[in-house]
């Protein structure tokens, strides 16, 4: 039995084009993949062109990740097809995200028909996510934190997207993202969501609480973890 087979379904994704990130979190097995955008690239100080990202893709993948997602770009549908066709040929492992819009729909369905796999992002509805899988997207990925801040209420949503596309039949998993807190992936996991996308700020709040802290010093004191062995004690 593999790591996977004890995680079920459950998969998680780092939320960041930080390779400094990648190389911290992905060695812990946390992580199922990485996911990108145009945004998480320019914080990164990535430019958004077709040119840099083997080597981007490269370095996810030499640090562990199962899966790369990485966001197409262009103002219609055949610019965004067409370039969604030059980041999926990059690696088999590779999952183009594409925008919910008609004309991001269009090349997504494009894409679909010949054996590419695509998120739907920037999911803000039910019916978008419905929409998704329409298409046979792989994953929808609605925007969790963003939902609530424009005064929707994100968890429900999110649950009638999860109910919708479960009722469909359809495979598309649902891609929880904009993540604020590790309460919030905790709260979306116990409704039955089992997919997500964070920041590295929040994967370092799933280890955060004074009590385990505490009792894992009084483990290491009662070890003597502070002490060098002797050279002699070590042979």
């Amino acid at each position: 039995m593999t790591a996977d087979d004890n995680r079920g379904r459950l998969r998680l994704f780092l939320d960041t084009a930080e390779k400094s990130a990648w190389r911290e979190w992905l060695p812990t097995g946390l992580f199922h993949g990485v996911t990108t955008n145009p945004t998480l690239l320019a914080a990164a100080g990535i430019p958004c062109d077709l040119a840099v990202l083997p080597a981007l893709v490269d370095a996810a993948f030499s640090l562990g990740a199962n899966e790369m997602q990485i966001q197409t770009f262009g103002r219609t549908a055949d610019v965004l097809e067409r370039n969604g066709r030059a980041i999926a040929a990059l690696d088999p492992r590779v999952v183009v995200k594409i925008p919910v819009t008609f004309d991001g729909i269009l090349a997504a369905g494009r894409l679909k028909a010949d054996g590419v796999r695509v998120t739907i992002t920037a999911v803000y509805a039910a019916h978008q996510a419905l929409t998704a899988a329409a298409i046979g997207a792989d994953y929808a990925a609605p925007y969790f934190g963003r939902m609530n801040d424009a005064g929707r209420d994100g968890e429900g949503e999110i649950v009638a997207m999860r109910n919708l596309v479960a009722e469909s039949g359809a495979a598309t998993r649902i891609l929880v993202a904009s993540l604020r807190s590790a309460d919030d992936l905790a709260r979306l996991a116990a409704r039955g969501l089992d997919t997500f996308t964070f920041s590295p700020k929040v994967a370092a709040m799933l280890f955060a609480d004074p009590l385990t802290e505490a009792a894992a010093e009084a483990f290491e004191a009662a070890a003597g973890a502070d002490q060098v062995p002797a050279p002699s004690a070590v042979a």
